[in-house]
């Protein structure tokens, strides 16, 4: 069974409705009830309590109030701080321009001790060489429509906070398709260099390098979309309008599980070298 990326942040959205519901239920209120005392039309509480909404901090003192639950107001508004922050959008996530996406993370990087990544697309950013992540960064700004296209910056960025490969305390294992070497993202050139620091990267003492081989006759697990587990307490998976942030123990137990027969598939060492090579011949 694949896993449904979204299912985490609506889940958790679903789950802030179904606790106000229950307290507009107790207080004996009814949809227009409810509504009318906190000042908005009916079919706001009803999208709220069906999941479709997001109720702000004040929406939830309001509700709070008119339910006489005061006293959950300032949990249920935590909650549902943590459920919107699930689903990222990324026209909202690149509004101060990619580079600062790129320098937001640098922290966080720090702070992780183990890395797993999968991608079924792209070089994962950890392993993306300066012309490289500028080539992908370029697509990224010009499919998004960015008013400013600092893709240049952002690239540089990027390879900077990649520098976290280098340092002690960290462990990472990637996995990526082997199709993903032959996704010309960027110039012949740039596409050479990238791949030449594959083979470099996947030698350091931390990095643990998988490729999955195309002509694998029968796979234990299809391709999925590219996702990244921090130690054991969040993935982030890419989708095309957002990244997703699973934090749901089971969920992440699911990533796992799907990450580990992805692993089985993949080849390392003088495998994965020879996979390498191969695209870089393919170059010419």
């Amino acid at each position: 069974m694949s896993v449904s990326p979204s299912s985490s942040a609506q889940a958790a959205r679903e789950a802030i409705g179904q606790r106000l519901r229950d307290l507009r239920k107790e207080a004996g209120l009814t949809v227009k009830g409810l509504a009318a005392a906190c000042g908005w039309h009916y079919s706001k509480t009803s999208r709220i309590e069906n999941g479709l909404t997001g109720p702000t901090a004040t929406d939830i003192r309001k509700w709070c109030s008119a339910t006489h639950a005061q006293d959950q107001a300032q949990d249920l508004i935590v909650q549902s701080l943590n459920a919107e922050s699930m689903y990222r959008e990324w026209r909202l996530q690149v509004r101060s321009g990619l580079k600062h996406l790129q320098n937001s993370l640098v922290q966080f990087y720090r702070d992780t001790e183990l890395f797993r990544v999968y991608s079924s697309t792209l070089v994962p950013g950890l392993l993306q060489t300066e012309g490289y992540a500028a080539g992908v960064l370029r697509v990224s700004a010009g499919f998004r429509e960015l008013p400013v296209d600092d893709s240049a910056e952002a690239a540089r960025a990027r390879v900077e906070r990649s520098r976290v490969i280098h340092e002690q305390g960290h462990r990472f294992v990637i996995l990526i398709e082997e199709h993903v070497l032959y996704c010309r993202i960027a110039d012949e050139e740039a596409m050479a260099a990238q791949l030449g620091h594959l083979l470099t990267a996947g030698a350091l003492p931390a990095v643990s390098l998988g490729i999955i081989p195309m002509a694998t006759r029968e796979r234990e697990h299809w391709p999925e979309e590219t996702f990244s587990v921090y130690d054991d307490a969040l993935v982030s998976v890419e989708l095309v309008s957002a990244e997703v942030n699973v934090t749901q123990p089971s969920e992440i137990a699911l990533y796992l599980k799907a990450f580990e027969q992805l692993r089985s598939m993949a080849v390392y060492g003088a495998d994965a070298r020879a996979l390498i090579l191969k695209a870089i011949e393919n170059l010419h």
